[in-house]
């Protein structure tokens, strides 16, 4: 009798567990299902996705640093670090809607603030520079895409609509409606227009550096045409 009560007890309190979180994170879970095409039932996102859940960890942490309480914010985030290979500082601010896309080795840095919309792939870094105390992590706008493994370091600002291609590390401010590739990161602008809605395409991005290298190439292959056409008919004349 007492091991079925404690089944039904165990089966009652993930009913519970799942309805709460269903209403109070009811816009990272339509994140989910909106940016994750593997995203399939509302059960095995409640329970399977770690990125859900270090957000999960990461509000309650939130909330108890800002009632002042020591100790217990930081100790949440570091479990929350061991399950779930994602390192929140409570001390971030993160707006509405982050998605995380499998999430491992994501680091959020502890004055960091995220807008709303915003998706970040594994291995992203949102760190500091130095040693210097206040806003030394970076800030990120609103419908914002950071690529697998990207790096966004220091106190810059990412203005809204940008796209962060994977691996770049970005060192300076981002312009609104931009797009950001290499090391250290280069901006390219997408035609000058604004970018609509939410891509998460973080590897199709343009190379500025091959796009130059392409242009230099085209310009030796005409020198040395033009150099080949003098010569040829040089030598028609000299006959």
């Amino acid at each position: 009798m007492g091991f079925l009560t404690a089944i039904f007890l165990g089966l009652i309190t993930i009913l519970v567990y799942l309805v709460l979180v269903s209403l109070i994170f009811k816009k990272e879970i339509k994140a989910t299902f909106e940016r994750d095409p593997a995203a399939t039932s509302l059960p095995e996102v409640l329970l399977t996705y770690s990125g859900l859940q270090a957000i999960i960890f990461y509000r309650i942490a939130h909330r108890l640093l800002k009632m002042k309480l020591p100790f217990l914010p930081r100790l949440i985030s570091q479990f929350a670090r061991w399950v779930t290979g994602i390192e929140i500082h409570p001390g971030a601010v993160i707006g509405t809607s982050l998605f995380i896309d499998h999430g491992m080795g994501i680091v959020i840095g502890e004055t960091s603030v995220i807008g709303n919309n915003v998706t970040l792939f594994q291995g992203v870094t949102l760190g500091g520079t130095g040693k210097e105390r206040g806003k030394r992590h970076p800030t990120l706008g609103n419908n914002i895409v950071v690529g697998g493994g990207a790096k966004i370091l220091g106190n810059v600002n990412i203005g809204d609509n940008v796209q962060i291609g994977a691996n770049a590390v970005v060192i300076r401010n981002v312009p609104p409606n931009s797009t950001v590739v290499g090391i250290p990161g280069r901006i390219v602008k997408k035609e000058g227009k604004k970018v609509s809605g939410i891509s998460l395409d973080h590897t199709s991005l343009p190379d500025p550096i091959a796009q130059h290298l392409d242009r230099l190439q085209d310009e030796i292959d005409h020198i040395e045409s033009e150099i080949k056409d003098h010569h040829e008919k040089k030598s028609m004349e000299d006959s």
